[in-house]
């Protein structure tokens, strides 16, 4: 674990990949400081997965306070926009209150638009988003890159999931100009505070032990069970909650496509390699 040390410091951060213990140790320093805890993990979020996601213990959130986990429905898109919106409002009452917030979560986004500052992207008009989606669904996703990589080719040569490639085109088609020029511009920050950086780093064979032992832990305490319920509400396949590390396994196990052993190993391996992804990001930003 590196460590940013401070003796002057107003709010702390703590990142790392899943899996490493962040949430444990944001409770320790809860203790310590007598601070909040305030999530910054982009599936810890939605109300209708705990179990999948991780979330703290019943007994961790009755211990000390943790805020916006389980806060939105699955039916929402939580942008880093929207959460650092949210989380802002947040850390600056605890601020004025003289309460250490304490900002966890392994979400690279979150945390650089709450460090940095958020690219001033313009609001999207509603029927430009709609386009954009309809064009996608009509298209197909090839097609969608290939535009992109004659408009925005460093946005499409980087970004692979759908929805990303669908929110570059909307912001082409709206403001004239490519994702990865408005990623350019200086942000706002919403928060400013000396922050003390704690950075999780496990030994790989560890982490990837761990990740492992999670998963299988996340079945015994009913994680089928809970993907069940989220597919009875019959959600679209787009939206951010579908995608949660071991959802789309165990959504392929309940509908029969793959046995109980193949489920297990492939989502271990998502977890694996986002864990690994999660890494590489930290390591470059702090």
């Amino acid at each position: 674990m590196t460590e940013q040390t401070k003796t002057n410091f107003d709010a702390i951060v703590i990142v790392g990949p899943t899996g490493s213990g962040k949430s444990a140790l944001a409770v320790q320093k809860a203790l310590e400081t007598g601070g909040v805890i305030i999530n910054a993990d982009s599936m810890q979020v939605y109300a209708e997965l705990q179990i999948v996601t991780a979330r703290p213990s019943k007994e961790d959130m009755a211990e000390v306070s943790h805020l916006l986990y389980g806060y939105l429905s699955g039916r929402e898109v939580c942008s880093a926009a929207r959460w650092l919106e949210t989380a802002a409002k947040e850390i600056r009452r605890l601020q004025e209150d003289g309460i250490t917030p304490i900002v966890v979560g392994g979400t690279g986004l979150y945390i650089k638009a709450l460090l940095e500052g958020l690219s001033p992207i313009p609001d999207i008009p509603p029927e430009i988003r709609a386009e954009a989606r309809r064009f996608a669904e009509e298209e197909g996703e090839e097609k969608l890159r290939q535009l992109l990589l004659v408009h925005d080719p460093l946005t499409a040569e980087k970004f692979t999931d759908k929805h990303r490639l669908i929110r570059a085109w909307e912001i082409f088609m709206a403001t004239g100009k490519p994702h990865s020029y408005w990623r350019e511009q200086e942000g706002l920050k919403l928060v400013q505070a000396n922050w003390q950086k704690i950075f999780i780093e496990p030994e790989r064979a560890e982490l990837y032990a761990r990740c492992d032992a999670r998963f299988v832990k996340m079945l015994a305490e009913g994680a089928v069970e809970e993907v069940e319920a989220l597919l009875a509400l019959d959600l679209s396949p787009e939206l951010p909650i579908t995608k949660a590390l071991g959802v789309p396994e165990i959504t392929a196990f309940i509908k029969g496509e793959i046995d109980r052993e193949t489920m297990i190993a492939k989502a271990q391996q998502s977890t694996r390699n986002y864990a690994k992804r999660q890494l590489t990001w930290f390591r470059h930003q702090f």
